[in-house]
Order: structure tokens, then sequence, then C-alpha cells
């Protein structure tokens, strides 16, 4: 099962992202700020990190900078949310693997995160064939 982080600071988006997630078969796991987001990271290792880039505390431009310059986190994938100019204006700069402008279509945003965590399940069934 693939470990979902979401970042955002609206606790609205939070909880819808969370809920539609789990709902999904995803395990998740919750922060408000660019720094909570990196103890996140490098706590619970999540396969995918969904990241608004207005956040207060630390940004998440500069909190996706953070974890892809960390050997402990730079493996994670990382898909960068905001409003779509906030995204077009930054996205050329940003070291993440995906970007999603809000507001998202939750199917969109869903085809995202699956392409995204395919390489879990992947890898689980090998592990399950392998056993």
């Amino acid at each position: 099962m693939a470990r979902i982080l979401i970042v955002d600071d609206d606790p609205a988006i939070r909880t819808l992202l969370d809920e539609l997630l789990r709902e999904e078969g995803y395990s998740t796991v919750l922060a408000c700020d660019g720094q909570s987001a990196i103890e996140q990271a490098r706590a619970t290792q999540p396969h995918l990190i969904l990241m608004d880039l207005m956040l207060p505390v630390l940004d998440g431009a500069t909190a996706i900078r953070v974890l892809k310059s960390d050997p402990r986190t730079n493996q994670i994938r990382i898909i960068a949310m905001s409003a779509g100019h906030n995204l077009r204006l930054q996205a050329d700069d940003l070291p993440a693997d995906g970007v999603l402008s809000k507001p998202f279509d939750l199917d969109a945003l869903l085809a995202h995160v699956a392409v995204y965590t395919r390489h879990v399940a992947n890898h689980e069934q090998s592990e399950v064939a392998g056993a």
C-alpha cells in the first residue's frame, strides 16, 4: 500500500485529500507547512508527496528543494500543487516530479497519484511472486 504525505495549509483541502486517498486504499500522512513536511517525510518515508507551494513557515518550493537535495528523501516522488498562475511561474525551477494546478479535478488527481505510486504496487507484486 502506497503511503502519501499530503501537505497543505488549508484544513479543508487536507481533509478532502486525506478522505479521498484513504477511500482509494492509500495510507496517508498529513502536514500543514513546509517544515513539518520535511520532518514527516524523513520520519515516515512516504512513496509520494502532494506538496502545496503556498505554505507558512517554509514554502513548498523550498521544502521540495530541501527534500530533493537530501539523500534520505531524494527518491520520494513529489507532485507540486498550486493555483495555476503560481504553478506556471515556479514550475520550471522546481525539482518536483509532477505538477497539478489547483483547483484540481479529483479524477485527474487520482490519475496522477496512480502513476506516481505504480512502482509501489509493482514492487509489492514482485515480492509476493518471489516469496
